[in-house]
């Protein structure tokens, strides 16, 4: 398979969130808890791992486009809540401003995506999908765009019930310094995977601010 693409937003690394969430992520009493975490990398998905169709240089053009038509959007209520099992920085409510703009993002870059496999697309369908998220697989290859989107910040895999609020507490109490200022999405970041169930990387130059 060839190395995949993502386009999230994750913040600048020597931001109090990113320092933060860099430390989370690097607590050995979690770690048990955060592999997948840990894999994908601090971040939030704009633009789900993709194979591309064309050149990388395309999909760097793509995003100078979305950076320089965009202005950041601010994540007000951003804060650790459970979502599905797992703890992740949410916003809620979740502004439209936010809402629009991964919905830009998704279908700006659409051109670029390679079309899933049919095994890749099995694999998508397996999760419980509603008839609505089975269509946007089958139209943008990821079931939880558009009006299916929810902006989440992974610090956790799922976890036991057991464990959940405990989890939650903490993560509240580790973040509030770094949530206590609003927290702008500012630029977009390109992730890849270079060979299947290998850990995504940030890659150099890593950003492209918005509105820059």
């Amino acid at each position: 398979m060839p190395t995949r693409y993502a386009i999230y937003f994750a913040p600048a690394r020597e931001s109090a969130l990113g320092q933060a969430a860099e430390a989370w992520l690097a607590r050995p009493e979690l770690a048990a808890l955060t592999l997948s975490a840990r894999r994908y990398g601090f971040h939030a998905t704009l633009k789900a791992p993709m194979s591309l169709s064309g050149e990388f240089a395309e999909l760097e053009t793509g995003i100078e486009t979305l950076a320089m038509t965009h202005r950041p959007v601010e994540l007000s209520g951003l804060a650790p809540r459970l979502n599905d099992g797992f703890v992740a920085l949410i916003c809620e409510p979740q502004p439209k401003a936010l809402t629009d703009f991964a919905a830009d993002v998704v279908t700006a870059l659409e051109p670029m995506r390679q079309p899933l496999s049919a095994s890749e697309r099995e694999r998508r369908l397996k999760a419980p999908l509603t008839p609505r998220q089975i269509e946007l697989v089958d139209q943008f290859g990821y079931p939880y765009v558009l009006d299916q989107f929810l902006f989440h910040m992974t610090l956790s895999d799922r976890l036991p019930a057991e464990r959940r609020e405990d989890l939650l507490a903490a993560a509240t109490d580790w973040f509030a310094p770094a949530l206590s200022e609003t927290v702008l999405l500012d630029r977009l970041v390109i992730f890849d995977e270079p060979e299947p169930g290998a850990a995504f990387r940030r890659l150099d130059p890593d950003f492209l601010l918005l509105g820059a």
